[in-house]
């Protein structure tokens, strides 16, 4: 539910071979329910992430809505992703995604990352709403053993070779490609609080304001 782009629009640019808008509103660090860059029909623009979905409470009443923002490979099917996923497809450029670790109340960030300093692209759908206008969503898929100590999904990663089939394959081919990503990932382990990035004290106690606001779907 974290990920960074640190990536300057104009490298950006010439790595996805896209022109980004000098008005694309995205933050370095990006956070379910925030705009963040992503690739579709050739140009980039930014969307929030996560599409919105109306829950009910105990008594039917319509609660707030919230912002789904990971679509499970094993879901896609579903009729929440299938129409995003067979004609909405998009590339999300990621420097580095994060996953919380550590004890409850206390949890910190632990990036990852492909090897070197480009960024990557990972596989997401898009799709309108009346709500948040234009929202997209990353595909996950099951984690590979180097994190699934913390997690047992991560986002799908794509090839260079294979952007092209993830953006105008069908539906059969683009499900070839959500597979789990194999090779080796950077892992930067961090002291920095899940919720707000601060750094955590060791004698720190646990605050009311450290309970993490990002819930795993």
């Amino acid at each position: 539910n974290l990920y960074r782009l640190r990536t300057a629009k104009a490298e950006i640019s010439q790595i996805f071979g896209v022109e980004v808008p000098a008005g694309a509103n995205f933050g370095e660090e990006v956070v379910k329910g925030y705009p963040g860059l992503m690739i579709t029909g050739g140009r980039a623009q930014s969307m929030n992430w996560g599409f919105p979905r109306v829950l009910r409470g105990k008594q039917g009443q319509k609660l707030a809505p919230t912002a789904v923002n990971n679509a499970r490979s094993d879901n896609l099917a579903s009729p929440f992703w299938q129409s995003s996923f067979e004609t909405r497809r998009c590339l999300i450029p990621v420097s580095q995604w994060a996953e919380p670790q550590g004890e409850d109340r206390r949890m910190t960030r632990i990036w990852y990352a492909l090897p070197g300093d480009m960024p990557f692209a990972v596989g997401g759908i898009w799709r309108p709403t009346d709500m948040w206008g234009n929202c997209y969503s990353m595909v996950m898929v099951p984690a590979s053993p180097q994190m699934q100590e913390v997690h047992d999904r991560m986002p799908v990663i794509l090839r260079r070779e294979d952007w092209d089939r993830w953006l105008g394959g069908s539906a059969t081919q683009a499900f070839d490609l959500c597979r789990t990503w194999e090779d080796r990932l950077e892992v930067e382990r961090t002291q920095d609080r899940w919720v707000d990035g601060q750094p955590l004290l060791e004698d720190e106690p646990p605050k009311l304001q450290d309970l993490p606001l990002f819930k795993d779907l």
